[in-house]
């Protein structure tokens, strides 16, 4: 059931109202699912049915992203500014000590809830934050050039090329190993909430300087990453290894920097496995 809940958070002009659209779903222990920059809860359709046979699944806009507001004025994009905010939501909903799963920039936010013991477990898919200089110049600018891609197309054009699987494949090639399983709706949804991504430019510019170096210890953490990633480049799982040595390094066999799209069994399996 998608819905939408309000809290305040600090910012410079006192408190100030954010609203965090979410979707939830199933029954079980809690589930927080986040998804990467640019992107929207509905990343996660294609994994949400066989996570809900046995989790409940609370599927997240991140504040900027989606359907939820942006945070105000002058509250930063950075992990220290949206983890506390997540916190905050999962007390509104009553959530106590969830598992996490993340993607990408969900992936990172999912493990440093992790290392301040905010979840009880984590699953991240491809996270940022393991990379060296060059790589993360390759992959903002990446980034950036998908977003004025998807600003420059018309909606109708959008529209017309994700009726087949060349147009949604020149669309969603970047995240996608498989961009033709993609639904067209599910193409034009997000392409255009890229482009309506509030918060994607200060994200990448606090983004800049994030490395993620910290040990993340007394709980379960998987990180797991694609063989076809073309955005964050799988070698970095590596890094992650080496940064997290309790964690369990999982690849994921034919899948892009968004997995869940491209093998949704695979994807639920690993989640599962981590949060049982």
């Amino acid at each position: 059931m998608a819905a939408t809940v309000s809290f305040d958070v600090d910012s410079p002009n006192g408190p100030r109202t954010v609203s965090v659209a979410y979707e939830r779903t199933g029954s079980g222990e809690p589930l927080l699912l986040l998804h990467g920059i640019g992107h929207h809860r509905q990343a996660w359709d294609p994994v949400m049915p066989v996570l809900a046979a046995e989790r409940d699944v609370i599927a997240v806009d991140l504040p900027g992203f989606g359907a939820s507001s942006a945070l105000p004025d002058g509250v930063p994009y950075d992990l220290a500014s949206v983890v506390p905010v997540l916190g905050a939501f999962c007390e509104k909903i009553g959530l106590d000590r969830p598992h996490v799963a993340g993607n990408s920039l969900g992936g990172l936010l999912a493990l440093e809830l992790g290392r301040t013991k905010l979840v009880r477990s984590v699953t991240a898919l491809s996270p940022a934050g393991f990379w060296t200089e060059s790589e993360r110049r390759y992959a903002f600018g990446t980034l950036r050039a998908m977003w004025q891609g998807a600003l420059s197309i018309p909606v109708p054009m959008i529209e017309r090329l994700s009726r087949s699987a060349a147009g949604r494949a020149a669309l969603t090639s970047t995240i996608y190993a498989r961009p033709g399983r993609r639904s067209p709706g599910a193409v034009v949804a997000e392409t255009v909430a890229l482009r309506e991504a509030t918060g994607f430019h200060q994200t990448l510019a606090v983004g800049r300087g994030v490395t993620f170096t910290d040990d993340v210890p007394g709980l379960p953490v998987t990180i797991a990453w694609g063989s076809h990633d073309r955005l964050l480049l799988r070698r970095q799982g590596v890094r992650a290894k080496h940064a997290i040595p309790g964690a369990r390094l999982v690849r994921l066999p034919g899948c892009g920097h968004v997995p869940m799209n491209d093998d949704p069994a695979l994807v639920a399996r690993v989640v599962l496995d981590t949060s049982s």
